[in-house]
Parts: structure tokens; sequence; C-alpha cells
């Protein structure tokens, strides 16, 4: 393992004389015992070490990943360098960077698994200590954030670099996904501000604002597939990367009890300490899933998995605009084992538009949630492990179309071809019921699943083209192998349409995603797995891959696979 780091790390001659600095040598420390060395070892020290300057104060070695974090940030310029050669030469300047990472992923499971088999033998010496724990106050974002000043600033920036090769495509249609095979590279950055109006726990009262620019585009467009692969790409390239009001909201908690709960502060809520039993409330512009159908294991696209149906309920089609957001008023009951939210919110004026409707009289997103947080396999596990489990339910008021109307128009001859627009009336209305449950298993390991229906007759209109959905994956921490804060994930997910939404695009008809002018009909199937890198303070770096069996629910194309490589900072 040794010999491979060396082999693939690059030697670049060092900046001052030698003569001044003594000879690199590669540290090999932390895990040895009397038989075996840590593979972990050779990853983790195999650097040079750094050497001060006589006039210098002497520095402690710095940790591999911080060798190649800057040439993991080259991704970004994949995009603007001339086509082919970007490809190849992009490629070409990270390699080193994947190979380092793969390696590194593959020694700590081996390793792992191989320290547990050699420790059940019988008088073997007992293994040293694990790695120290970091402390609580580790710091994870690039600048520390107080908890104590009445005023909050941060930001993200997540770039995601996305690759398929050719697969089998006989045939494509205006909402294909492309068969040829191609890459593409998104950015999304966020300023997340807020301040404290109120600060007393039981009455606090926040105003919260997010500033945001998302820009590159996704794979064919962000078409072709109902689970896409990239929860950060905005569906509509023509809205470019000029920067936008994401969020803009006033939190208002209304304490019922003195007993007063720990709580983080985050970018939606600035109390440090907030009452047991509370109401709390968020009026303004918002996404719905930053309140409802969360998932500690599948949600975030930053951190975690990056396909839509993996990180959202894909049955769950909640009011939003092209980019997600909305207006709305979400209440929030918490209690000590529970919680309940309901959220009122504008609908789009056309299926995925940018336009929202504010007429609530015809046209309005309702969304019901309960969440209890027990565990889910009572005496199975210890008491210690956490459970949870939310049930949603939603009805949704719009200018929708029957699927069944337009496929009548067309087999009448009235239209000649499917056109659901055409049959767009208002008083439509679409509902539908969500699961989702997660639980933890181990120390290191959790698990969690979604399940999704509904009623698939009116068309899809904001989310995704998904009439059910059924999910279930898990994830594990980097703990077992001393790197606490890096996550290996794994999910399937599988998607269907109703029989009417069916025929729709077998006769050649268009959603606002799909369309590959006919269709021989299987439910699409979505394998994702990913490890997420901790690399320093807030800069972690992912590797994830996407198999997609039946792309658009059609079982004459595909399978395709998607490699993604993503750097995400917090600041």
């Amino acid at each position: 393992m040794m010999k491979m780091i060396q082999l693939i790390l690059p030697h670049n001659p060092p900046r001052q004389s030698v003569a001044n600095r003594p000879r690199a040598e590669i540290i090999r420390r932390w895990v040895e015992t009397a038989d075996e060395r840590c593979p972990l070892a050779c990853v983790w020290f195999a650097l040079p070490e750094l050497v001060a300057d006589l006039d210098e104060e002497p520095e402690s070695p710095q940790p591999a990943f911080s060798l190649f974090r800057l040439k993991a940030g080259c991704l970004p310029s994949i995009n603007n360098l001339p086509a082919p050669f970007s490809l190849a030469q992009s490629l070409k300047n990270s390699i080193h960077t994947i190979a380092v990472i793969l390696l590194l992923a593959i020694s700590l499971v081996t390793n792992a698994q191989e320290r547990d088999l050699i420790d059940d033998r019988p008088s073997h010496p007992a293994k040293l200590p694990e790695a120290p724990t970091p402390a609580d106050e580790t710091v994870l974002t690039m600048f520390p954030h107080s908890e104590t000043s009445r005023f909050y600033i941060a930001g993200q920036a997540n770039i995601i670099f996305q690759a398929d090769g050719a697969f089998h495509s006989p045939y494509e249609g205006t909402n294909s996904f492309i068969g040829r095979g191609e890459y593409k590279v998104s950015l999304l950055g966020t300023l997340y501000l807020g301040a404290q109006l109120r600060r007393d726990p039981k009455t606090e009262t926040d105003a919260l604002f997010n500033l945001e620019s998302a820009g590159g585009r996704g794979l064919s467009e962000a078409l072709g597939l109902a689970g896409f692969t990239n929860l950060d790409v905005v569906r509509n390239p023509n809205l470019g990367s000029v920067p936008y009001m994401a969020r803009a909201q006033v939190h208002q908690t209304i304490g019922f009890t003195d007993k007063l709960i720990e709580s983080s502060r985050t970018p939606f809520s600035l109390a440090t300490q907030v009452p047991e039993r509370r109401l709390e409330i968020y009026v303004g512009k918002m996404s719905l899933p930053d309140y409802l159908d969360i998932n500690s294991i599948g949600s975030d696209s930053h951190l975690q998995f990056m396909n839509w149906t993996v990180d959202n309920n894909g049955a769950w089609d909640y009011a939003a605009d092209t980019r997600g957001y909305t207006y709305a008023a979400v209440f929030e009951y918490d209690d000590k084992a529970w919680s309940a939210r309901y959220a009122l919110a504008l609908m789009p004026t056309v299926a995925n538009g940018i336009d929202l409707d504010w007429n609530l009289r015809q046209a309005s997103g309702q969304n019901w949630e309960f969440e209890l947080r027990k565990p889910l396999l009572g005496n199975l596990l210890p008491p210690d492990r956490k459970g949870v489990v939310r049930v949603l339910g939603y009805v949704n008021h719009a200018h929708m179309g029957l699927y069944r109307v337009a496929n009548q128009a067309y087999t009448s001859g009235e239209d000649p071809t499917p056109e659901i627009t055409k049959h767009e009336t208002y008083g439509a209305v679409k509902y539908g019921f969500t699961l989702n449950a997660e639980q933890e298993l181990t120390t290191n390991l959790r698990a969690f699943g979604r399940f999704g229906w509904n009623e698939g007759q009116h068309e899809s209109y904001a989310y995704t083209e998904v009439d059910q959905t059924f999910e279930i994956g898990s994830d594990y921490s980097g703990r077992r192998w001393s790197r606490p804060y890096d996550k290996l994930g794994l999910a399937f997910v599988s998607n269907a349409i109703k029989a009417d939404h069916q025929a729709y695009l077998g006769f050649g008809g268009l959603g606002f995603l799909l369309g590959d002018g006919k269709l021989n009909y299987a439910r699409e199937d979505i394998l994702e797995s990913y490890y997420n890198l901790h690399a320093w303070r807030g800069v972690y770096y992912a590797l994830d891959l996407q198999y997609i069996n039946h792309p658009g629910y059609n079982q004459d194309r595909g399978p395709v696979l998607v490699e993604s490589v993503r750097m995400h900072v917090d600041f």
C-alpha cells in the first residue's frame, strides 16, 4: 500500500534549498502492533513531514488530505476548458486525488475487518487505543460561529462534477436522457443571514434571509430521469446563475413550558435553547423540504446522497417554483417525543414554472406531517438507539390536467399528439401520502426508508414525475477507522407511474421532465453510493456512483452509470 501511495502522489521539487531542509521522510505511526501494521497509518501519514526553518517555530506534521485539497478544488475549471480536451485534461489533473481517496476507502474498510478478525484470535495482544474522538468544540466550518451573538452569518458552496458514458438507446425523444454520454458541472452557493429580534427563549423571534446562486447545468439539461442525479441543478438553465433571494422569512417561537432543552443553531433557527413544548411558526419564502419529510440520513445533497428521489420523496409533489422555493406558512408543534406540522404554500402557475399563483382560492398546496421519536424495533435494540417515523399527507389545488382526458383527445383525433396542457382546469386536485423512517442500529450504522404514493391521474406538477416510490438505505460513520466525520452511504430507490401516465408517455406525450417519444414501461430503479471525506474544517470531498436501470421508465433504454465528484465548503 505504501508503494502504491508513493507512486500516485505527485513529487514536486522543494521550494527551498536542500541545505536548509532535511530530506522529507514518510511518517509511520498511530496503529502498529507486534505483528501487523495498519494500512491506515500508511495512507494518513504518507506525506513528507514539515520541517520548520531555523528562524521559525516548529510545526506538526500535516494530514495527507492537505496535500491535494487544492487539486480537488480544480474540478470547477472543467466547464471552462474547450471540449473535447476539457474532460481528458481535467480528469488527468484530478486522477491523483481520486486514486488516493479510493485507496483510502479500500484500506480503511479492509483494515477494520482484519483487525476485528485478528483480535478474536487466542493470545493475541490487545489492540492499541483508537484515535481519540474529536472534542465537541471541533470546528466543522471554515470560520467559527458565535453561539451568543444576536446576528448570524454563514455560507456554503457545493460543486458537483458528473459524467456518464454512452449507453443502449435505440431511440430518443425531446425529453430523453441523452444516450451518447456527456459531462456537466454544477455550482450552488448560498449566503445565510439571520438576526434575533427577540432573544427570550419562550418568545424568540428571528429574521432570516438567504441569497443564492445556482450555476452550471445538469446532464441532459436535467431531463429524461424521474430520479435525476443532481439535486442542486435548476431545471430551467435559461435562468442563469444571477444571485436570487432563496429564503426570506420570520420565525416565531411560542413556549408552553419553562423547561428548556438544548438546540443547535442553524440557518433556520438561531436559538440555542428552546422550550420542550412549543409552537414554532415560519412565514415567508422558503423550501418546504426545509421543514417536512426531513431525514437525517437521506436529505442533504451537500454531504449525503445526490439523487432527487433519494434525498426527497419522489411521490411528494410539493409546492415549489422551478428553483424549489415558494411562499408559505409553516406551523410546527413540538413535544418531548412527537411533533406535528402544517404548511400552506403557493403553487406554480404552470407545471414546474418559475411564477407562483397568489390566488389561494384557486391554487394552493396543503401539507400535514406527524413525527414520532421512538425506537422502531422495540426491545430488539438498546433503548438508547434513536428512531424516528414521519407520516405526511398533502393536497394540491392547481391548474392541472388529467392524463386520461389528454389520452382520449389524442386517440379520438382531436389532438395530433398528446398534450396535457391543453386540458388543464382550475380546481383540479392532486393528493398523496408518504412514510419516512430512520433508525440507529449501532454506534456507527444507521438505516432509513421511505414510501410514497399519489393518485397519479393528474399531471405531475411541481417536483418530479413519480406516482409511487419505495426507498431503503443506510450510512456508516468513519468512527470505525478513526475518521468520525467521514460517511459511507448506500441507497436503493424504485419509482413508478400509474397506467394513464404510462399511456400518455407511450403515445408520445411530454411531461415537464420525461418524454422518449414512446415507452416500453418498467419501473425506474436507482442504486446510489457515496463516500464523503472530511478534509479540513469545513471542506469535504465525495465520490458518488449512481446506477440507473430503465431511465425514464423505459426498459428499451439503459442502464446508465453516472459518476460524480463533489467538493463542499461550509463557511
